[in-house]
Parts: structure tokens; C-alpha cells; sequence
């Protein structure tokens, strides 16, 4: 009898469980993870777990009694530490040995720590974990002024949830504009005067060299000489890859993450890695890529599990991301990197918006600010890779799903 052993607690680690089941595989399956907790969603700890408008109890994707009945062994609180490849077994920190046939790495990231002088002080957090949050929602509740480093989604969901609650919030950021890294600069706009008019100060250009207190932190410092202070320092600087366990057991694997092939498999076919974690090249844009999404966890697991039944699954999918601040769901599709034209459609003023990613005349990716039938239909028009009038895209007397219709059906 096949024995499966999964190494991760999130959305990964839940998926592979539900598939493996609903694919009738009758093997035994462990779920090791090193939080104390079974997988639960990352996606409300900077949202709505941040702001108490939900507990704990609504965090797990699968209840415990679910794992039960489905016979799958859960080992929390228990830290993976090696992988013994020649004997196929994956070895515990307190010193359990694990066998396996079949090894999946859904192990995720870590947020990514300041190094600057005072990083170590008191009242510095980051958002990844339950525990993470728990150590925050203490401190934020009594917190006057909010520091965040960092104008990416968690940073800028972290603002929202603080002005919400009515706290003074600061948002520095190093580069010359927020959300550099995955939007357009008139997304970068809409989110910063949304962000202003709800009362953040944003500071863009201004990179942290030090933070100032003395056993707890008190202000921020930047380059330019600025002095911020703060009751409690929120920092979101990025997703460190947790390759180690990988990288010392010689699988291939880089700073970039664990490299894995079309079916999620490693340079070992006996592991997989899904995930946050994974890095792998993607058909579709065809370049290598790591990404962190529920998307691309829940459809790699999928697959990994798909491959092990011995079906000949590759992974596909087109990326899709969302972040919700102040009430608006930003619903994102595809990758726009590469673009040499944004196509606006509606009225950014008006808080309902959506931009068109295009490359060639094709649509590359979208940013989606509360429309739905923009993001839905966006998703198909991006998979057909055809030639799209852009006029008919701007054209706001017609649905968009008519409009997409008619595109699809030339």
C-alpha cells in the first residue's frame, strides 16, 4: 500500500487531501505541519481576522473530523528537519522517522524580515501565520499611529483594516510608486488616491535604514533623513521560499524556490512540490515563475495529485489573484508583465474600473476593481489569445460578457 506523506498547512496540503480522497486513492496519507493548527486560509489574516470581523474558527479549510474521516493521519506541531532520499523516509525534529513512497512539498514561504538596525526591537510584525496575527491583534487594538513598510497587497490590506478601525496609518514605500511590481502605473494610482481619500499617508521613495527604540520600536527612519513614529510597525516586504528541507536533501531548488516539471514533480519524481514554493515554467507566458495565489496552490495540488494516480496531468492554468480594501474586490487575471498597451474601461473616479493588459493586440492579463463580467470574461479572452478591437473593450453601452461574446465568436 502506497504511503503519501504531505509536508505543509495550508491551501496545498488541504487540496492534496480532499483530491486524493475524492480520486479513491486508498494509500496512507500523514499531513505534517509545523503549526499546532490543521490547514487553514492565509487570505483573512491581513483582512478580516486582523479586524475580529472573524475567529479562529473560521480560518480551517477543513475541520479536523473531516481529516478523521477521511483516515488521514494529522501530525501538527511536528517540524519536518530532513529527507532521507535513498531510504524514503522524511525525518521529524524530535527525531520521528516518517517512510514514504510518494513525498509532497506544499511548505509555503516565510514573510521576508528587515535587516536594519533596530529590526530585532519589539512591536515590529509581519503577517503569515495565525500566530503572526494573534501577536498583532493585541497591539492593534490599542495602537494610535501604524507604520507600514511596504506598498504591496498585504501592506495596503493592512492599511485598510487600520483606517477602518480609525488608526493614524503611514505606508512607506522604497520604490518610486506602490504595487510597482505587478500593476500598471494608473493601477498604482487608483490605489494610492484610494488609499489617500480614505486618509493613509503614503511615502513613496523613501527606503527604511532604521528603525529607532530602545527595547521597543518607536519610529521608522528612511534614506532621506524622515523620521516616522509609530505605536506598532507593520512590515511587507515579500515571500522568502521555504527550499531548505528540499535544497539539503539535493533536490534542485534555488532562491527563486523548488524546481518542479509540467506534473509538480521535483528532480526526485518520488517528490513533489506545489505551491508557494514551487518554481516551474509556465506554458502560457512561457518563462519560469514562482507564485503565491490560492489559484495556483489549490490547481498544483491538483495535478500533483492527479500525476501520482498515474494520470497524465500538467499544470496550465492561467493565474488569477484578488485583494479586497475599503469593500472593493480587486480581481486580477493572467500576468501583465510585458505589456505595451493598458486599455481603461469605466471611470476610475468612481471606484468600478477594470484595465486591460494588452501585448500584440492580445490580452496579457486584468485588473479587475468590482467588475465581475470584466474579470470573468477577461479570463476567456486571455486563454483565446486572438486580436481584440480595443474599442469594443472601452465601449460602456454594452455588457462586457456581450462584448466578450462577440470577440470570442469571430
Amino acid at each position: 500500500m502506497m504511503k503519501l506523506v504531505i509536508v505543509g498547512g495550508g491551501h496545498a496540503a488541504a487540496q492534496i487531501a480532499t483530491s486524493l480522497r475524492m480520486k479513491k486513492f486508498v494509500g496512507d496519507v500523514a499531513i505534517v505541519s509545523d503549526e499546532p493548527v490543521v490547514p487553514y486560509q492565509r487570505p483573512p489574516l491581513s483582512k478580516m481576522y486582523l479586524s475580529g470581523e472573524i475567529s479562529a474558527e473560521r480560518l480551517p479549510i477543513l475541520r479536523e473530523q473531516a481529516y478523521e474521516g477521511a483516515n488521514i493521519q494529522l501530525k501538527l506541531g511536528a517540524r519536518a528537519s530532513t529527507i532521507n532520499r535513498d531510504a524514503k523516509t522524511l525525518c521529524l525534529a524530535d527525531g520521528e522517522t516518517m517512510p514514504y513512497d510518494k513525498l509532497i512539498l506544499a511548505v509555503g514561504g516565510h514573510a521576508r524580515r528587515l535587516s536594519c538596525k533596530g529590526a530585532d526591537l519589539a512591536g515590529i510584525h509581519y503577517v503569515r501565520t495565525m500566530t503572526d496575527t494573534d501577536a498583532m491583534r493585541g497591539e492593534f487594538n490599542t495602537a494610535k499611529r501604524i507604520v507600514i513598510i511596504g506598498g504591496g497587497y498585504i501592506g495596503l490590506e493592512v492599511a485598510a483594516v487600520a483606517r477602518k478601525a480609525g488608526k493614524a496609518v503611514t505606508v512607506l514605500e522604497a520604490t518610486d510608486r506602490i504595487l510597482a511590481r505587478v500593476v500598471a502605473p494608473e493601477v498604482s494610482d487608483f490605489y494610492t488616491q484610494l488609499h489617500r481619500q480614505e486618509g493613509v499617508t503614503i511615502h513613496t521613495g523613501e527606503m527604511v535604514t532604521e528603525i529607532e527604540g530602545n527595547d521597543r520600536a518607536t519610529a521608522v527612519i528612511t534614506a532621506s533623513g524622515e523620521r516616522f513614529e509609530s505605536d506598532m510597525i507593520v512590515a511587507g516586504i515579500g515571500l522568502v521560499p521555504n527550499i531548505e528541507l528540499a535544497a539539503d536533501a539535493g533536490v534542485a531548488a534555488s532562491a527563486t524556490g523548488i524546481e518542479v516539471n509540467a506534473h509538480c514533480q521535483t528532480s526526485d519524481p518520488d517528490i513533489y512540490a506545489v505551491g508557494d514554493v514551487a518554481w516551474f515554467n509556465h506554458p502560457f507566458y512561457r518563462r519560469g515563475m514562482r507564485l503565491e495565489s490560492v489559484q495556483n496552490a489549490v490547481d498544483q495540488a491538483k495535478v500533483a495529485v492527479e500525476h501520482i494516480m498515474g494520470d497524465d496531468a500538467t499544470y496550465d492554468a492561467l493565474p488569477w489573484f484578488w485583494s479586497d480594501q475599503y469593500g472593493l474586490k480587486l480581481q486580477i487575471a493572467g500576468l501583465s508583465e510585458g505589456y505595451d498597451t493598458l486599455v481603461v474601461r469605466g471611470n476610475p473616479e468612481e471606484r468600478s474600473v477594470a484595465f486591460f493588459y494588452m501585448r500584440d493586440g492580445k490580452m496579457l492579463a486584468a485588473d479587475c476593481v468590482g467588475r465581475v463580467a470584466e474579470f470573468m470574461n477577461a479570463k476567456k479572452l486571455i486563454a483565446a489569445r486572438i486580436d481584440i478591437d480595443v474599442s469594443l473593450l472601452k465601449d460602456e453601452s454594452r455588457p462586457f460578457k456581450e462584448i466578450a461574446a462577440e470577440i470570442l465568436s469571430v
